[in-house]
């Protein structure tokens, strides 16, 4: 053990590249080329000032200063072969990964051929799908438990292709980065995570942000992980870093956590002024600093002031040149701006098949989704289940993972870390690289932890990247009340999620039902949310026959339940078999009523609602979430706005009290929607 590791009394391996050593020599026609990238960024970050201040570009965020050590990386990698994550300060990465000035500045210019997004994204959110540069959002950090699961991706696909990632080192607070350090440091995974510490995090020093002001001693506890620090001001000890780290990931050896010391030139963005939280005498100190001024330097001594002069103008020719053409091109067509929300899916049905079933035995839900899993990972070799608890014998707190670990390797159904952002951000960069991951996340009252990979990455992909990535992963959840598991296993989250474009949402409400869209989903192109209440897994009620391996059900497409004329109710999930009970017992009273069971929240079947309406002209929506915002008030909002002529009595809704749900049996069954309550709304509106 080094002193360091003694010290800290951790098992990480870290090391130090002190200021002082002495870098291996890189041939000159290297350094020239690192020179060019340099200052081919250097040059597009002050023209995207000047076309700011012409108001022709509406936001730049400077990358000057950190140059010397993106470069660096780049320039150890194999770009197109490997991938890169990179976030928005990462302009030098990704101009000598391969970026060019035009492409640059079409982003800059929110042009519609921007390779990066079409004009979707703010200028600096890099993306390019011929080079493997994974379309980068906003916020920080997400980008690590994706560019992990890119690892994973990498590691099974054997071809010895490396993940690099980089923030900041403000985003290192984030709970994500440490998710991120401790899957891959735990699976030796080959993916590198670049820190780019400049101090400051817009305007908060690190001081402020880390306990003892380091990255590296801050992350310090990932056994397997190699820490290295390095001035990221000298491109030579940067590349030695990198390439060093790059051998290591390629060898099997593991992930390498690069904190590089470097400086921001400017200020964090174009609309923040660093002169109000930093002093004269530290601007001037850093621009003394300036990591181009130093490779220039370096430059001229190898070769002569002549030729390094010749190269400036040639660039700045070749800036002005980019920047013209740039101009000149096409802005998005208004017309585009809902593209890309979902992604085609050519495969995905418009009706339901007939019916074929392997057995007439009817079998509970927990089975047909277990039967549904099983099936498709059978067909799909690249279809991976991963969750809390779901592998080997346990198989799922509630076993409908039972025997796939066994059936299909631990390789394929495994268990992970019990953190819900790892889940849905590994899936995010597994789904990208082109496998299927399906992933559990146990129960719904946790899966807010993974709201920002859901709503922000998962859903957004696709759309921001125009088109060029998208990311099918599917979500698995337990949901729902009517088991006595109190406030925190009993919430019902459809509604919050059908607020978010880009993602499809499925609750079934039966076993046949449950398998087939359950394959729907795994085959589908699109983000989905499978919903699956767990008041259902073994209700005798919700058994039913089960279609054969390729029976499937097009989302999107309610089932008219039972067939009426007086009242249409319209439900989904639990609340589905309450209503047909109710409506049973007024058939006996001579009332006639509708009942559809929606399916899929998203997308939403109104036609089938509509067409139910013409017959009936009277609506009671029913479900378990909450009343107030629950999504039954949409349903109502549509029918108001669409089809009101068609309506003689008030929509009318049963659905939960707006409180927590209890544990007391005596308290869940006034906060939960009964049958009676159902009852006396139908008998209400009937009456109307």
């Amino acid at each position: 053990m080094t002193w360091l590791k003694r010290l800290l009394g951790f098992n990480t391996v870290l090391s130090v590249t002190p200021s002082g050593a002495a870098a291996p020599e890189i041939p000159t026609k290297q350094l020239e080329k690192a020179y060019e990238s340099m200052l081919i960024t250097r040059k597009v970050d002050e023209k995207s000032e000047v076309l700011y201040k012409q108001n022709k570009a509406h936001f730049q965020i400077s990358c000057s200063g950190h140059e010397a050590v993106q470069i660096a990386m780049a320039n150890a990698m194999k770009p197109g072969h490997d991938w890169a994550y990179p976030y928005y300060r990462d302009l030098a990465f990704c101009t000598a990964w391969g970026m060019s000035a035009k492409e640059h500045f079409l982003a800059i210019l929110n042009r519609a051929n921007c390779p990066s997004s079409g004009g979707r994204q703010m200028p600096n959110h890099f993306g390019h799908k011929e080079l493997n540069i994974v379309s980068q959002s906003s916020p920080t950090g997400t980008q690590y438990l994706q560019s992990v699961g890119a690892a994973i991706a990498c590691r099974r696909n054997g071809d010895d292709a490396i993940v690099y990632t980089s923030s900041g080192e403000g985003t290192t607070a984030q709970g994500d980065y440490h998710e991120a350090l401790n899957w891959a440091a735990r699976e030796k995974l080959p993916v590198i995570f670049l820190i780019q510490d400049n101090k400051l995090a817009i305007s908060t020093h690190i001081s402020e942000q880390i306990a003892g002001g380091s990255v590296a001693k801050f992350s310090s506890g990932y056994e397997g992980l190699h820490i290295v620090e390095v001035d990221g001001l000298d491109y030579k000890k940067s590349f030695d870093v990198a390439k060093n780290a790059v051998t290591r990931a390629r060898s099997g050896n593991g992930p390498t956590l690069i904190v590089a010391d470097v400086i921001r030139l400017k200020s964090h963005s174009i609309s923040d002024n660093h002169a109000k939280y930093r002093s004269e005498a530290e601007i001037a100190e850093n621009l003394n600093k300036d990591p181009l001024e130093k490779l220039e330097k370096e430059l001229i001594e190898r070769t002569s002031k002549d030729k390094v002069e010749s190269l400036k103008e040639e660039i700045s020719n070749y800036i002005e040149q980019a920047s013209n053409w740039a101009e000149l091109q096409a802005s998005p067509a208004p017309a585009t701006f809902n593209h890309h929300v979902y992604r085609e899916d050519p495969k995905e049905l418009s009706e339901e098949q007939s019916f074929s079933s392997n057995s007439s035995e009817e079998v509970f839900m927990v089975d047909a989704l277990n039967q549904a899993l099983d099936e498709e990972m059978s067909l799909n070799p690249k279809m991976l289940i991963y969750g809390q608890d779901v592998a080997k014998g346990k198989g799922g707190v509630f076993t409908v993972t039972s025997n796939l670990s066994k059936n299909h390797g631990l390789d394929r159904c495994f268990n992970s870390p019990l953190a819900e952002a790892s889940i849905v951000g590994t899936a995010i960069g597994l789904s990208t690289l082109g496998y299927k991951p399906v992933v559990e996340i146990q129960f719904g009252d946790y899966i807010w932890t993974a709201m920002m990979q859901i709503r922000n990455e998962l859903t957004m992909l696709h759309y921001r990247s125009n088109g060029n990535f998208s990311c099918p992963a599917v979500i698995r959840v337990a949901v729902g009340g009517y088991i006595h598991g109190s406030l925190y296993h009993s919430q019902n989250i459809e509604a919050t999620f059908a607020h978010i474009p880009g993602l499809k949402i499925i609750m079934p409400s039966n076993s046949r039902d449950a398998k087939a869209l359950l394959k729907t989903a795994i085959r589908g192109n699109n983000p989905v949310l499978f919903l699956e209440h767990k008041g259902l897994y073994r209700q005798v009620y919700a058994k039913s026959e089960v279609g054969d391996k390729n029976y499937t059900i097009p989302l999107g497409k309610a089932k008219v339940v039972k067939e009426g004329s007086d009242v249409t109710v319209v439900t989904w999930g639990a609340l589905v078999n309450k209503s047909l009970v109710v409506a049973n017992e007024l058939e006996k009273e001579g009332r006639s009523v509708e009942v559809i069971d929606l399916r899929t929240i998203l997308p939403l079947d109104y036609e089938t609602i509509r067409a139910s309406l013409q017959k009936t002209n009277k609506l009671l929506i029913a479900h378990e979430d909450v009343n107030f915002m629950g999504f039954g008030a949409e349903i109502s909002a549509q029918i108001a706005e669409k089809s009101f002529e068609l309506l003689d009595a008030p929509i009318k809704r049963v659905a939960g009290a707006f409180t927590p749900v209890p544990h007391a049996q005596s308290l869940e069954k006034n906060v939960l929607p009964q049958n009676e309550n159902i009852k006396n709304a139908l008998i209400e509106i009937l009456n109307y």
